[in-house]
């Protein structure tokens, strides 16, 4: 049974180019200590979320069938959730098409959701550099696992992006430069590989409460860089 904690009903932001739900998932494995969504990750917050039945869900999704191009699954990590092909197959045969919102730290179910044509569209959130991974994460990371997702991602048929939420006190210049060097393609050759977004940081109902007095970075900075390392990627832009 999956576990729903929260549901949009309708996005224009969250599935480029198309206009969807976005539906979300109870539990993580990740405690990103500027995460604003703590009542998808906390156990003593999750177990205060009101949960909305898979039966409501569906119904919905029924009525908005001639409304809606897609429908966008996050969390918490949706990943974590052993039912979610099943779930996501659902969705699919209601016609929709499906993006996944993700950490990366679960590649086998990457993989699989790929192979089976399950997912249209892929997010993969990538926390930081590598030497800076368990900081940004906030919990011991399995590096194997994220470079894993990274691999499947870059050379599987699904479309994806990749993006980073830069965070003062977590990132400095230098952790983009080495995250763009690390996942994306190689500007010596003249092209670089895959969408990569820079997202600013913002300060409300962290989960480590000193990062609601962190001030984001000045937009300029974040275009900086991102002119910086646009030579790596097909697409790289900064988001609001």
């Amino acid at each position: 049974m999956i576990e729903i904690g929260g549901l949009e009903k309708s996005t224009l932001i969250d599935y480029p180019g198309r206009v969807a739900a976005t539906v979300f998932l109870l539990g993580c494995n990740f405690r990103c200590p500027f995460c604003y969504s703590s009542e998808l990750v906390l156990p003593e917050k999750i177990s205060r979320q009101p949960r909305i039945p898979e039966k409501t869900f569906f119904a919905f999704l029924k009525e908005r069938q001639e409304l809606l191009d897609g429908v966008v699954i996050c969390g918490g990590e949706a990943t974590l959730q052993k039912d979610l092909p099943d779930f996501m197959k659902k969705i699919r045969d209601l016609g929709y098409l499906l993006k996944l919102d993700t950490n990366g730290s679960n590649p086998e179910m990457l993989k699989r959701l790929m192979k089976e044509g399950l997912v249209d569209y892929i997010a993969m959130d990538v926390k930081s550099s590598k030497q800076k991974y368990d900081l940004a994460a906030g919990v011991k990371v399995d590096i194997g696992k994220i470079e894993k997702s990274i691999q499947i991602l870059k050379k599987g048929k699904t479309d994806y992006e990749f993006r980073t939420t830069v965070v003062p006190t977590i990132h400095v210049k230098e952790d983009i430069l080495s995250i763009a060097k690390w996942i994306g393609g190689d500007p010596s050759t003249g092209s670089g590989q895959g969408k990569y977004y820079l997202q600013n940081f913002r300060g409300e109902k962290t989960i480590d409460l000193k990062f609601e007095r962190v001030k984001p970075y000045p937009k300029d900075f974040l275009s900086e860089i991102q002119k910086e390392i646009s030579p790596f990627f097909e697409i790289c832009e900064v988001r609001d």
